[in-house]
């Protein structure tokens, strides 16, 4: 064999060895953030592994002599400086909130409970039959700002005499932060509660949106909460306690998820650090708490861009090439952290259905066409509330009901009033308690 085919094949050896050496101190970083969930921003994890990786390439090296015993310590060195980029932030580690919007002055309250939310209020329009109760909205998350397409909704209900509040919960949005460990769903529930309070001495209507549909239906079942709620609007609601979290049962007609283009935009998972910590987390390998990034820091880091094909699922699948831009990236805000801890608590609860049995608020299901919602996420609220007095399955939308297409808004609308108003739905009772084993069977 030619010498020159024998050096090279030495090489590609030693460069294939190199390699999975980087490999190995790379896995053993990632081993050693989980067990230490990332302690100190990932340095201890990090000086660990440059140690053990320093001391295998002194064994490695003994027997060299002169500049041959420094050749083990370059795996080290690229390992070192590959795992390092996950324990230096690229963003302000202090809270960034968005700016305020130029056509809503942001309010902040300090509620009961202790948390300071940000409040928007849309009164309602001086031509307008002005209706007597207050609305307050439930935006999805569940630790996430209200986007602009919400604002635009809101605004139309206003339009059409309501006196419309909505806050953005704890740590969402221009929210203050809690306390991790505080994130809770039964925070979520009393934080309603007390906002509602905070409102005056009556009752207020309710809409609930995805996540915030959950946190609305866990507070029908709370008494305390309840009495003030005048009328529920639960539209597409998640999981609202541990066994309907582990039900796997189908989803609605085809939505756009894996048909629109991809997202455009910054990504922080193109970044090393955001990338191995939300994914960690997202794995359930790392904790909410993590100490490899802050709260505050994670909230600055993730972009819209990051919930990838997530706003695709949201629409119908003949809608995936005009899918609207629901928010703006100076205001898009959302706490991956928070939202994992709250969604860990709704699935630590035991089932609500015999205290959501004893519910007497009179109460609305929206289901949409295109739900990318677990459809017994749904028909578990239906079948367990007997308060629920008409459900409204919404033709030709996705989870996101009201989303600036066509006429969808304007539907949304409709249904949301005639119902807060007690007037005739302007689509049918469907489906009703009775229609649910048929309506799953035929993959609605």
């Amino acid at each position: 064999m030619p010498t020159f085919a024998i050096r090279l094949i030495r090489f590609v050896g030693r460069l294939l060895l190199a390699l999975t050496a980087v490999a190995a101190a790379a896995v053993v970083f990632l081993l050693l953030i989980v067990v230490t969930d990332g302690a100190a921003s990932g340095l201890a994890a990090w000086l660990t592994t440059v140690a053990v990786a320093a001391g295998a390439a002194l064994w490695l090296g003994r027997r060299r002599t002169g500049a041959a015993r420094l050749v083990p310590f370059l795996p080290v060195v690229v390992a070192a400086a590959l795992t390092a980029s996950v324990c230096v932030p690229t963003v302000p580690t202090d809270r960034r909130q968005p700016p305020a919007l130029p056509f809503v002055a942001t309010q902040h309250w300090s509620l009961a409970t202790g948390s300071r939310v940000a409040v928007y209020h849309y009164p309602p329009t001086a031509s307008a039959t002005r209706h007597p109760v207050p609305l307050v909205y439930l935006n999805g998350g569940p630790v996430r700002g209200i986007s602009l397409l919400d604002h635009r909704f809101l605004r139309l209900l206003a339009h059409q005499g309501y006196d419309v509040y909505t806050y953005e919960q704890a740590g969402g949005g221009r929210s203050d932060l809690l306390p991790m460990d505080q994130y809770t769903i039964s925070r979520s529930v009393r934080d309603l509660a007390a906002f509602i309070h905070r409102l005056g001495p009556g009752k207020a209507d309710v809409l609930g949106f995805s996540s915030g549909a959950v946190v609305l239906t866990r507070a029908l079942a709370d008494p305390s909460a309840a009495a003030r709620v005048h009328r529920a609007v639960i539209a597409e609601p998640g999981p609202m306690d541990g066994p309907t979290t582990r039900i796997a049962g189908q989803r609605g007609r085809p939505s756009a998820r894996g048909l629109a283009p991809a997202m455009t935009g910054p990504r922080s998972t193109h970044v090393p650090r955001y990338a191995v910590a939300f994914g960690l987390m997202r794995l359930g390998l790392l904790t909410p708490g993590t100490g490899l990034i802050g709260q505050a820091e994670g909230d600055n880091a993730f972009t819209a861009a990051d919930l990838g094909s997530d706003t695709a699922s949201a629409y119908c699948a003949r809608d995936a090439h005009r899918i609207p831009r629901e928010d703006s990236a100076r205001n898009f805000s959302f706490s991956a952290a928070a939202s994992l801890r709250i969604q860990q608590t709704v699935k630590d609860t035991p089932s609500l259905a015999p205290r959501l049995g004893r519910s007497r608020t009179p109460a609305m299901l929206m289901m949409a066409e295109c739900s990318s919602q677990v459809r017994q996420w749904e028909t578990a609220v239906l079948a367990a509330d007997p308060a629920v007095e008409r459900t409204q399955y919404m033709p030709g939308v996705g989870h996101h009901l009201w989303n600036g297409l066509d006429d969808n808004d304007d539907r949304a609308a409709a249904v949301i009033t005639a119902f807060l108003q007690a007037k005739p739905a302007p689509l049918p009772n469907y489906p009703t308690r009775d229609d649910i084993p048929v309506f799953l069977r035929a993959r609605k």
